[in-house]
C-alpha cells in the first residue's frame, strides 16, 4: 500500500463536499498525502451509460435530505446551491492548473464552500474571481487559461485515469488499487488505512470466484423483460 489518498471529484457532487470536509483530518491522522484530482462526473455517467442522481426524481428528492441530514449531524455549513445541476468545467478547469499541492487543496475547498455554503455562482468567472479575492486568494491569470487545450485535457485525462483504475463516478477514492466511494464509505476508508479492513477476515478470492459463477448462471436484463 502506498501512502497517498487519491481524492477524484467534480464539485457538482454534494456528497464530495462532505467528503473533502472529512479527508484531509483522516489523511493527517494516518500520515497520508492526500491529492485532490478533479474529474468530471458526466465523464462517468458517459463511460458507464448512468443517469446522474438529478435525472432521477426519486433518487434525488432522497439524496437532497440524506447529505442535509449528515451536514446537520456533523456540523458541516451547507445550504441548497445557486443552481443545479450546473456545468462544472470552469471550476474543475480552474483546479486542474499546474501548482504546487497545497494550493490545489486550499483551492478546491474555497471552491467547495462557495458552491455548497455560500452560493457562488459556477458559470460566472468574475464571480468566482470576487469570491475568491474576499477570501485573500489571488486567482491571478487562471481564469483566463482555462479554455487552453491542455488545461481541457488535463480535465479529461483525470476522468480517464479514474475510470481506468475503476471509478465509476464521484467522489471516488484510491489508495492505491483499493476503491471507496462516496461519502459513506469513509468509515471503511479508515478502517483500510488503519490496517483493519474487515476485508482481512474473508478469503476473498474465493468470494469473488463465488460471485463470477453466479452471475454466469444469472438472468441479465434483456431476459428478465416481461411479455
Amino acid at each position: 500500500m502506498n501512502n497517498r489518498i487519491d481524492f477524484y471529484f467534480d464539485f457538482i457532487s454534494h456528497n464530495a463536499y462532505l467528503m473533502w470536509h472529512e479527508l484531509p483530518q483522516i489523511a493527517e491522522k494516518y500520515g497520508f498525502e492526500l491529492r485532490p484530482i478533479p474529474a468530471l462526473f458526466a465523464g462517468f455517467l458517459k463511460a458507464h451509460g448512468q443517469l446522474g442522481p438529478a435525472e432521477i426524481d426519486a433518487k434525488l428528492a432522497w439524496m437532497n435530505l440524506n447529505v442535509l441530514r449528515k451536514s446537520i449531524d456533523l456540523n458541516i455549513p451547507f445550504a441548497a446551491p445557486k443552481q443545479h445541476p450546473f456545468r462544472p468545467l470552469l471550476l474543475l478547469r480552474l483546479v486542474a492548473q499546474a501548482m504546487p499541492d497545497a494550493e490545489r487543496s486550499y483551492l478546491t475547498g474555497l471552491l467547495f464552500r462557495g458552491v455548497w455554503a455560500d452560493k457562488l455562482d459556477p458559470n460566472q468567472p468574475e464571480a468566482i474571481r470576487a469570491y475568491l479575492d474576499k477570501q485573500g486568494f489571488s486567482v491571478g491569470g487562471r481564469l483566463e487559461r482555462v479554455s487552453d487545450p491542455e488545461v481541457k485535457e488535463k480535465v479529461k485525462s483525470n476522468t480517464d485515469e479514474c475510470i481506468a483504475r475503476g471509478g465509476f463516478g464521484v467522489p471516488t477514492v484510491l489508495v492505491g488499487d483499493e476503491l471507496f466511494w462516496g461519502f459513506d464509505d469513509l468509515p471503511y476508508l479508515e478502517k483500510f488505512l488503519a490496517g483493519e479492513d474487515p476485508l482481512q477476515r474473508a478469503n476473498v478470492d474465493t468470494y469473488l470466484k463465488e460471485w463470477e459463477v453466479g452471475r454466469a448462471r444469472g438472468a441479465h436484463r434483456p431476459s428478465l423483460r416481461q411479455s
